[in-house]
């Protein structure tokens, strides 16, 4: 097994420039033909297309592959056809976004933990996003491919929020990607976070399971709630959502008690959106700094320092500091540990002393 511990420090990276101008529609030529490279070789074919039609909405998609104006090998395809290396995709004329106004992600390097010519670990400060969407210009992927003009291949394996830091696995080939991806969703990975909670954690919970729903706020937002299926199914609003909502399951084991705080090793069994950050919550001792599902008083307390006087806090204490899997070519347990944050850190500090 391969014990990895740390990364080497980030590169010096240029001023973030503000995010571009709004795109506009234009026309593609009348058909296009695309050689597939090692890139894409394995994807399918409406995951291709989404990624080579940026700006195209994917019910647009689907329609243009339904219809049979995509040709593979002058064939007609399904969505779900896997391309093989040297296959020739006919792409019909399309809308697209025209980015050529849009300022690029700036190149940016982040602390390597682990790297071979199969995949990439990365420490992940908090307060950048994984990708761009949703109001994000740029993320670690778009900069890192902009850092390494040279790479054929490079894919997010997994996510993590904006506002937690720490290990983000990437891979180099595809094929790399689907092995591990396929750990991910089969929950054969092992995933610890160190998270500062509210208040004294009691040592003998251990489990939480319960079930998450994910859903919008009248303004857009993404949220997720605990729900609960009601012992008298009169109330049909909360039995809807108790149905929609998907078993999760995460086990916190108490690391440090703290003044005012419990340090927790969290481990997730279950990737849901917002999982230890809803379940935590949930149990009345919510992540110091969390401005989502956190004590608001509290996380501007911090902020200024009057929790702990004299230190000052304003991020999410939330950071994926261990990360095991299998590697995707040689079988082999790889570990990694991403060690706590400077910030994070110098807060406990204060907090035991």
């Amino acid at each position: 097994m391969q014990r990895i511990i740390g990364g080497k420090p980030a590169a010096k990276t240029k001023a973030v420039p503000s995010p571009g101008a709004a795109t506009v529609p234009r026309a593609t030529p009348a058909v296009t033909l695309v050689r597939v490279d090692e890139g894409s070789e394995g994807q399918r074919l409406d995951n291709f297309l989404v990624k080579l039609l940026k700006g195209v909405p994917k019910t647009h998609v689907y329609r243009v592959i339904r219809s049979g104006e995509v040709r593979v090998n002058k064939g007609r395809a399904a969505a779900d056809t896997r391309l093989a290396l040297g296959d020739e995709v006919r792409v019909p004329p399309v809308r697209v976004a025209d980015r050529s106004a849009e300022a690029p992600a700036p190149a940016r390097e982040f602390p390597v933990v682990f790297e071979d010519e199969f995949l990439l670990a990365v420490d992940k400060p908090a307060g950048v996003a994984v990708h761009g969407g949703s109001g994000v210009s740029f993320g670690v992927i778009e900069q890192l491919r902009q850092a390494r003009p040279g790479a054929r291949f490079l894919e997010l394996v997994h996510r993590l929020d904006k506002e937690t830091s720490g290990l983000l696995l990437l891979a180099k080939k595809r094929s790399a990607l689907t092995a591990l991806q396929d750990q991910f969703r089969g929950r054969e990975t092992g995933k610890t976070y160190a998270a500062l909670v509210q208040g004294a954690w009691p040592a003998n919970k251990k489990v939480i399971d319960v079930a998450l729903h994910k859903f919008l706020t009248d303004e857009g937002e993404r949220r997720v709630r605990t729900v609960a299926v009601p012992r008298q199914a009169q109330d049909d609003r909360s039995l809807r959502q108790a149905q929609a909502g998907k078993r999760s399951i995460t086990l916190v084991q108490v690391a440090k008690k703290l003044r005012g705080f419990s340090l927790l090793d969290v481990t997730i069994k279950t990737g849901r959106t917002h999982q230890i950050r809803v379940h935590l919550a949930h149990e009345g001792h919510p992540i110091a700094g969390d401005a989502k599902y956190g004590d608001f008083a509290l996380n501007k307390a911090l902020a200024r320092g009057e929790a702990v006087p004299g230190h000052r806090f304003d991020r999410m204490f939330l950071h994926a500091r261990r990360l095991r899997f299998a590697h995707p070519a040689s079988g082999e347990t790889i570990e990694l540990e991403a060690p706590l944050p400077r910030e994070c850190e110098a807060l406990l500090e204060v907090l035991q002393s």
